[in-house]
């Protein structure tokens, strides 16, 4: 037992280290595209173009720890994440960096698989939960913390891609040099996207949607901070307060979803985020404390939307089959994530930085009137028939085996 508590406190510390790194590289991308000029269209393809290795990286990299092994691959995977991280400084070519995203988001999603594979092998039935739940505060928790590395260098700098660079293979030594067995990682059946959207399409809209607003984030909210005013301090603090809101709402919002009709809290989450985007574009960054203390809940509402919606679905389809359905809704937020920073990017253009909040508030409204559409055409099912609600955020496949989602099933006739 102390073993296997050691060995999971050495995947999460490669968790945390890998994460710190990740959470300032994309920060630290997006403002350093605007010290280099890029235009906001061409800032958009560099930031979604890593969602497009993420979603390749999430199909192939499966195979590719099968064919090799956990140890074999996280090293391959983290030394290629590590190299590209200290490339973006050397080469600053907004072609070069598009590769370089793809090449990241391929080797990242890679590492999620074997750190969450192994925490998924190690956790008993009756401790998978609270591992889970864990390991998802440690996520949003360190790449909110990444945010405030920025303080130790210079945008323009080489010495914050070199910090990045040595996150990335400071979280290679707990893995390499583990001793826990290699779990298996199972061939897996995929929902066809038509059939998914039959069985819930308020999941698929909502994962969708999820994708195009947390994407959006992820890859263009530095530069948003940045065009408001805010100096490299105030953008940490920014990030940081969003992905904490998300850390911090989730739960009591999600423990909600769970005693009354789900879709009631898909609905307040997007038309409260959507009141709150168009708030904090109305509020001047001299009066901080409400600007950050309403971005905060902004974030609580938005990093929720994703995880309600697979819940959602989860509650409409055969537990044998929720894994696979998880992962189309992952492939959803992924397809949204891509789309959304080349549409945000539009807006910051065109509109300055409220442009991205006004982008928000339109998807998140498009979002909330589409469940009170569903909800006026389909009943819910009993809240004792609900599946339990799990906090989640955009990792691997594999995190979505260990949520352990689904107990009860209903028949596609009942779907919504």
């Amino acid at each position: 037992m102390i073993g296997i508590a050691i060995s999971i406190f050495a995947l999460l510390l490669s968790t945390a280290a890998l994460l710190l790194g990740i959470g300032l590289q994309g920060t630290l991308l997006g403002l350093r595209a605007g010290v280099e000029n890029y235009s906001m269209t061409m800032t958009g393809i560099v930031m979604s173009s890593y969602f497009v290795g993420f979603a390749l990286g999430s199909y192939y990299c499966p195979r590719i720890i099968r064919d090799f092994g956990h140890i074999r691959a996280y090293a391959a995977m983290a030394a290629m994440a590590s190299a590209a991280a200290i490339s973006y400084a050397i080469n600053t070519d907004p072609w070069v960096w598009i590769v370089l995203r793809i090449l990241t988001g391929f080797c990242i999603v890679g590492l999620y698989v074997v750190i969450e594979s192994w925490l998924n092998a190690l956790a008993s039935n009756t401790m998978r939960g609270r591992y889970f739940g864990i390991y998802m505060i440690i996520t949003l928790l360190a790449m909110a913390g990444g945010q405030h590395l920025l303080r130790l260098g210079e945008v323009a700098s080489f010495e914050l891609f070199a910090v990045t660079t040595i996150l990335i293979s400071l979280s290679l030594i707990p893995v390499v040099l583990t001793r826990i067995p290699q779990p298996e990682i199972s061939e897996s059946k995929h929902f066809h996207l038509k059939q998914l959207y039959a069985i819930s399409p308020l999941g698929v809209v909502g994962s969708l949607s999820a994708g195009l607003v947390t994407g959006s984030f992820w890859g263009l909210g530095a530069l948003y901070a940045k065009q408001t005013g805010l100096d490299e301090t105030g953008v940490a603090w920014l990030m940081s307060a969003i992905i904490l809101g998300g850390a911090t709402l989730q739960w009591p919002l999600g423990l909600l979803s769970d005693v009354i009709d789900r879709r009631r809290i898909i609905t307040l989450c997007s038309f409260t985020g959507a009141g709150l985007a168009l708030f904090n574009s109305m509020i001047s960054i001299d009066n901080s404390w409400l600007f950050y203390l309403v971005s905060f809940f902004f974030g609580g509402f938005i990093f929720t939307l994703y995880a309600l919606s697979v819940a959602h679905a989860n509650d409409r389809i055969d537990p044998d089959h929720s894994l696979e359905a998880a992962q189309g809704l992952l492939q959803l937020y992924g397809i949204g994530a891509i789309i959304g920073p080349l549409l945000t990017s539009q807006a910051l253009e065109y509109f300055g930085p409220k442009g991205m909040l006004i982008f928000f508030a339109i998807i998140m409204t498009a979002l909330g009137m589409f469940t009170l559409h569903r909800m006026h055409y389909k009943t819910a099912p009993p809240v004792e028939e609900q599946t339990e609600f799990i906090p989640l955020a955009r990792t691997s496949p594999v995190a979505l085996e260990m949520s352990s989602l689904n107990e009860t099933p209903l028949s596609s006739e009942d779907n919504n």
